[in-house]
């Protein structure tokens, strides 16, 4: 079985944009348990991207067993559908995995394209059982299978006394509301003037300068960091600076960012939108709040200073250890044999 060949259709930018991705974490563990993977595509221009992909499945085609398709809900939903076409075309086995958290809403907009994706494929992988729902609600069997965490590479930090020092990992796009983190602040400041915010990640839209605007709009330039993209490592070192962890997404599915400051100790306060309540339970082991919502935001974030949830951390470690490759890989082998 470890023989098998499979060939990795997403967006392998590592090296561009520092962030190890889901597809870098699965194709690297599934080559240490033996299988052969070929990864595609690392282009930047999009359409050199899709065009890249493609020529890799062509010239795949007689030496791959499966073909993994990272699949969204935006613009690179397309590669999803043409690669899922050619893949049928060739009689080649092909697994969508379920990423984008308005995939949902994607199912409503263009039944025709998803059925010709999700209901001739091999199987259908969801990272996060919001999603499973969402398809098998439509008809489309799916799979649970969560993105991994590589447990061992996350030092726990239990914090003991916690302190107004804020912390936010995603890139700066307009989905993601990082606006929304500056706003927290300034609220959160009128109680704790020393309050202060970390926003790491790359700049993808306008989102970024909207930020540094709103900043000296409030004059809160001695309070938020940019740091711009940090390499994993490097950001989780830098975790150890911070006390709680927000996300302050309008749309998602069961971001990773988040599943790693679980497994950082770092105490989550977060938007309930797409499949996060399906990661978070709200009080046991983080806090769910509104999207667009500062003053709940900062409540919530208050109530965790105030002690108010102690074990919120540790609960969320426990949870996000389930993650673990260990505990998962037999349900990959299940898949790909």
């Amino acid at each position: 079985m470890r023989d098998k060949k499979i060939l990795y259709i997403g967006n392998n930018l590592t090296k561009k944009t520092k962030y190890n991705s889901t597809l870098m974490v699965l194709s690297s563990l599934l080559r240490q348990e033996g299988f052969l993977v070929t990864v595609s595509s690392d282009k930047t221009n999009k359409l050199v991207r899709l065009i890249d992909m493609c020529f890799s499945l062509l010239k795949n085609i007689r030496k791959t067993d499966y073909v993994l398709i990272d699949t969204f809900s935006t613009i690179n939903f397309y590669y999803a559908l043409i690669i899922s076409q050619l893949s049928r075309l060739f009689k080649l086995k092909y697994i969508p995995i379920l990423h984008g958290g308005n995939l949902p809403i994607r199912l409503d907009k263009n039944p025709l394209f998803c059925d010709l994706i999700f209901k001739n494929s091999y199987k259908n992988i969801a990272p996060s059982n919001y999603l499973k729902s969402a398809f098998e609600k439509k008809g489309y069997e799916t799979m649970f299978i969560p993105n991994i965490v590589e447990i061992e590479n996350y030092n726990f930090k239990l914090r003991r006394s916690l302190e107004p020092k804020l912390f936010w990992v995603r890139a700066f796009k307009e989905i993601y509301n990082p606006t929304l983190a500056i706003k927290v602040l300034d609220v959160l400041k009128k109680e704790y003037p020393k309050a202060k915010l970390c926003m790491v990640g790359p700049f993808v839209d306008t989102s970024y300068t909207d930020c540094v605007k709103l900043v000296s709009e409030l004059k809160l330039e001695n309070s938020v960091e940019f740091t711009g993209v940090l390499l994993k490592e490097d950001w989780h070192k830098k975790s150890q600076e911070f006390d709680v962890f927000i996300n302050t997404t309008n749309f998602d599915n069961t971001p990773v960012s988040v599943m790693e400051a679980m497994a950082l100790g770092l105490p989550i306060v977060t938007t309930n939108v797409g499949g996060i309540p399906f990661l978070i339970d709200d009080k046991i082991d983080g806090l769910l709040v509104f999207k667009s919502n500062a003053k709940e935001m900062a409540d919530a974030i208050i109530t965790i200073l105030n002690n108010t949830y102690p074990n919120l951390a540790v609960i969320a470690r426990s949870k996000v250890e389930r993650f673990s490759w260990d505990n998962n890989k037999d349900k990959w082998f299940k898949v790909l044999r």
